[in-house]
């Protein structure tokens, strides 16, 4: 881990520069005064020379300071202080308004993800189970957009034309086995049939064919 910057990713120059921004603008420091050499600053804040001349540079670009060769640092304006300090917050809401972005896309992938391996964990569940246990019934409603609403089984040839088999039907939360050709269609019925992989697609365009 970079030890010049912080956990919340902001560079330790960048946080010096604002600490004695804030000082200023407290009255700590006073405009005219003198403050530390680079070399003094480095050690107050436990940083090398170079970060505290970039956290010098910084406030000096602002005309918060001015750096005087071989003397140190002369504090020239409060104002210049005050408007660096919200440029940072301005600066700050941003930096935490796109951490709190990525970190919610992150947790969304990690969802995502989380999801994937499930679903992959069941389809491949259900189909071992399937493997080995061909007679699983598929299953449609009835609605009224079957042209067959009212007509038998037989009438319609529905395993002639379908090639699945009808073991079962559920009326009004009753479970009917083995119903027979004669068993008719009727609205909101729960259809179970077995057949191979193909048959729920068959079924599907057979019942409803002008979906």
């Amino acid at each position: 881990m970079n030890k010049r910057r912080a956990d919340n990713g902001i560079p330790k120059y960048q946080q010096i520069a604002t600490d004695i921004a804030y000082k200023i603008v407290n009255g700590i420091y006073q405009e005219d005064q003198k403050i530390y050499a680079r070399s003094a600053i480095g050690s107050q804040y436990s940083v090398s020379s170079e970060t505290a001349r970039r956290a010098m540079c910084i406030l000096a670009d602002w005309d918060v300071v001015t750096i005087e060769k071989n003397s140190g640092v002369l504090i020239k304006s409060v104002d210049n202080a005050k408007n660096f300090l919200q440029q940072q917050k301005q600066t700050k809401s941003i930096q935490n308004l796109k951490r709190n972005i990525l970190d919610s896309v992150e947790r969304q992938q990690e969802e995502i993800k989380e999801l994937y391996d499930y679903l992959t964990e069941m389809i491949d569940q259900i189909e071992r189970y399937r493997s080995t246990n061909p007679f699983i019934p598929y299953e449609i409603v009835i609605t009224d957009q079957t042209p067959y609403l009212d007509r038998t089984v037989g009438e319609v040839d529905f395993w002639q034309e379908t090639f699945a088999t009808v073991i079962a039907i559920r009326r009004n939360g009753v479970l009917m086995m083995s119903p027979g050709p004669k068993a008719v269609f009727k609205l909101n019925d729960i259809l179970y049939y077995t057949g191979d992989e193909e048959c729920p697609e068959r079924v599907q365009k057979f019942m409803y064919p002008h979906q």
